[in-house]
């Protein structure tokens, strides 16, 4: 991007609006804020019962018919990842309350993120799969609508469709796994299916549920070659992608494989899929970040690179791969969310997010500057840091990883170095230098905008400095909670002089070394990184105009306003399925029992199809009406027959309805015409009868079923006692069907109130 000036969400809203509204505003913002630091206080007052090794579960019946309650269950897993999400959803409330003062939508921001945060935090708790792919699609769509949050702007609808479409279509292949999951455990309760592991991975069906599964979670996480919505992501305020980027949305499909890892982890293919794509995102956004020169977009692709990590962490699968997984979850999410809230509090003092345009602001800013050094030095994993504990596990994890040990340490030194990079390019190229003239009027953006970076910033490095009770307390039940059995974790900052510490220091002195020579190694690849940015956003966009342009040619072809093919194409479907179930599954009526045919019902019979046959070759609209009503007539009589008095009387009313309404709308129609070819008529026929023989094919196989049924004795039995009624069929019509009456009855009522208002009717002549 070239020429970057662009305001993420206000620019200089104090010279459009009274100071008393700005402080209304922040009202609003530090009274919302009491929401998430509530939650976050009820988890705090968890962990002790989590860390000794206890689980905290809620359940309330739902839909107990299909057995599937609202449960909650949260572990050492969920309580960090709901700790995050809380936490860093309270430094955003309050953030936001300053940055978007004045914002005319800033009661509607409050609404959607806080429908975001309930739904994530419902998503990390859920005991149950099926309410968890619920939380998981609301978060998609109160994302969506926080994209879209400047829909007035077309990149920003563009950008809130994408990940939605993105998003959802990954939704709608995780359910499909979650099923599959669900039927083959026979429980879709997380504790149940946690532990059938041996059952669902020796399963037939392993591996389609494990794809669909991994779909759901790589859209989400953004995952090659699903990475590309996250950085377009970025229309979003600010607060929003300090939130969605940090500890939200992007982290749930790595909490989706955290979780699920006891029960379809630990296999080939398992490792294969997440070690193979994990590490592909984790160079690939590694690389494109670093050559970004607005500071989000830098930021988004960093993240991108991180949650490619951590994707690759849980595919290696060993103790200290998991282990480096959950630090490196919390490493990341406390240095993000604080560099991307000091990116904000930088674009609203300057109006500018283009690290190229803006230098020596640490005078103006010295508080955002500080915290954004203090996220930077944990980002580029430097003691004593917690970031720092993280990278050493990661190289850890890859040196001794099972396979592949050269390739992934290769990687994650590659990916680590160019991250160097990044904290460089955000913490330092912005605040320190000459000031540019970005810097004139810059100022700092108030308490609570840099509380929140600060508080983060401070976290990860007080993580480092207590490294005993942060692994007691919120390692340890993580870990074992990942690796589905009870884990003992002990973390150090000092392990001596070894192949990871090396590696360590390698990774800061390269980062060092390309950031000094940023530019000149950049720009021989510039057309490369442009080709490779770009073209995910091309082919998805030619995926999307492919389906608009495919949905219009359907439609074209199948609307036609042609009801003869809308009738043909629905007999030519239900021949396919129907047929084809009946061929596959070797279907065919066996006359177990006789079938009791008598005379006259034979000559009613072949009375109706005359009939039918007459109909197909009328010439007169009145002989064709008249031959259709012998058909309806001639079923009638079978339903009186055949023991149905009740259907005979309404088979006779609609019928006469329905003749005297075609009559009566005869003379306004034109005159008699034939529309159709020969060969279009013979076509129809043959469709007509083949459906007309599936028809009495599938009646005949339901006649030869079994039909254990208890109504007849039941009605026998209650319709006196119940009804006080001796009629059993009318009892039936009245009382045990009465819903059904009343239907027919209305059917009967709409038809006789159009026949009156046709028999009514005036007709003149116009001339």
């Amino acid at each position: 991007m070239s020429g970057i000036s662009m305001v993420d969400d206000k620019v200089l809203t104090a010279n459009r609006q009274s100071t008393s509204q700005r402080a209304e505003r922040f009202g609003l913002g530090w009274w919302t804020a009491a929401l998430p630091l509530a939650l976050t206080l009820f988890f705090v007052s968890q962990i002790q019962a989590v860390a000794a090794g206890g689980v905290v579960t809620w359940s309330f019946d739902w839909v107990p018919s299909l057995g599937v309650p609202i449960s909650f269950y949260i572990d050492g897993l969920a309580l960090v990842m709901a700790l995050l999400v809380a936490g860093i959803g309270t430094c955003v409330y309050l953030y936001a309350g300053r940055y978007l003062a004045g914002d005319k939508g800033l009661l509607r921001f409050y609404v959607w993120v806080t429908l975001f945060m309930l739904s994530m935090l419902g998503l990390v708790t859920s005991g149950n799969v099926l309410t968890l792919f619920v939380f998981w699609e609301l978060t998609s769509i109160s994302s969506y609508l926080l994209i879209g949050y400047k829909h007035k702007e077309e990149y920003a609808r563009d950008a809130a469709l994408q990940a939605l479409l993105i998003t959802g279509g990954g939704g709608l292949a995780l359910l499909a796994g979650l099923l599959l999951m669900g039927g083959v455990a026979g429980s879709y309760d997380l504790v149940t299916l946690l532990a059938s592991g041996d059952v669902l991975t020796s399963h037939p069906l392993y591996a389609a549920m494990l794809v669909l599964i991994l779909v759901g979670a790589f859209t989400k996480s953004a995952q090659f070659p699903f990475h590309f919505w996250l950085p377009g992501a970025m229309a979003a305020p600010t607060p929003v992608s300090a939130y969605l980027h940090s500890a939200t949305m992007v982290k749930a499909g790595v909490f989706l494989l955290a979780r699920i890892n006891p029960a379809l982890g630990g296999t080939a293919l398992w490792t294969t899929l997440l070690v193979s794509f994990g590490a592909t995102t984790m160079v690939l956004g590694a690389f494109l970040a670093w050559q970004q020169r607005d500071l989000k977009r830098i930021l988004a692709y960093s993240t991108v690179s991180a949650l490619g990590t951590l994707v690759l962490l849980i595919g290696i699968g060993t103790p200290v791969a998991l282990k480096a997984a959950i630090v490196f979850l919390v490493v990341h999410s406390l240095y993000k969310g604080a560099l991307f809230l000091v990116a904000g509090a930088v674009d609203h003092a300057t109006g500018s997010r283009d690290v190229t345009l803006l230098s020596g602001l640490a005078r103006a800013m010295p508080w955002t500057a500080g915290a954004g050094a203090l996220a930077a030095l944990s980002m580029a994993g430097l003691p004593p840091f917690f970031g720092f504990v993280g990278k050493e596990l990661i190289y850890e994890a890859t040196l001794y990883a099972p396979t592949w040990v050269v390739i992934l340490t290769v990687a994650a030194v590659v990916a680590n170095v160019f991250n160097v990079v990044v904290a460089g390019l955000v913490a330092l190229r912005p605040f320190w230098g000459k000031p540019s003239s970005h810097a004139e009027h810059a100022h700092e953006g108030g308490f609570f905008m840099i509380l929140g970076p600060a508080f983060l910033a401070t976290l990860g490095l007080l993580a480092g400095l207590f490294l005993t009770p942060v692994s007691s307390l919120f390692v340890t039940p993580a870990v074992s909670a990942l690796a589905g059995e009870s884990t003992q974790i002990k973390l150090s900052l000092w392990h001596g002089i070894n192949p990871m510490l090396g590696l360590s220091v390698l990774t800061v002195a390269l980062g060092a070394v390309i950031y000094r020579f940023r530019t000149s190694i950049a720009s021989p690849m510039t057309a490369a990184t442009t080709w490779i940015e770009a073209a995910p956003g091309q082919v998805y966009q030619i995926a999307l105009d492919g389906l608009k342009g495919g949905s219009v040619a359907v439609t074209r072809r199948l609307q036609t306003g042609n009801l003869r093919r809308y009738v043909r194409v629905v007999l030519l479907t239900m021949l396919v399925l129907v047929g084809s179930a009946l061929v596959v599954g070797s279907t065919w009526p066996q006359f177990s029992q006789p079938l009791d045919v008598r005379f006259h019902e034979v000559v009613l019979a072949l009375l109706m199809l005359a009939a039918a046959l007459v109909v197909t070759r009328a010439k007169s609209r009145l002989l064709a009406v008249t031959s259709l009503g012998v058909v309806g007539f001639g079923m009638s009589m079978f339903f009186l027959l055949l023991g149905a008095p009740d259907l005979a009387m309404t088979q006779f009313a609609v019928e006469t309805l329905t003749v005297l309404l075609f009559v009566l709308v005869l003379y306004r129609l034109p005159r008699f015409a034939s529309l159709t070819s020969g060969s279009e008529k013979v076509f129809d026929g043959i469709v007509a009868v083949a459906g007309g023989v599936l028809m009495a094919v599938v009646v005949l196989v339901t006649i030869d079923l079994p039909h254990p049924s208890t109504l007849t004795t039941y009605f026998a039995e209650n319709s006196l006692a119940l009804a006080n009624g001796r009629n059993v069929v009318n009892v039936i019509l009245v009382d045990f069907r009465s819903l059904d009456t009343l239907g027919e009855i209305i059917v009967l009522a709409i038809a006789a109130t159009g026949v009156f208002a046709l028999m009514k009717l005036r007709i003149t002549n116009e001339k």
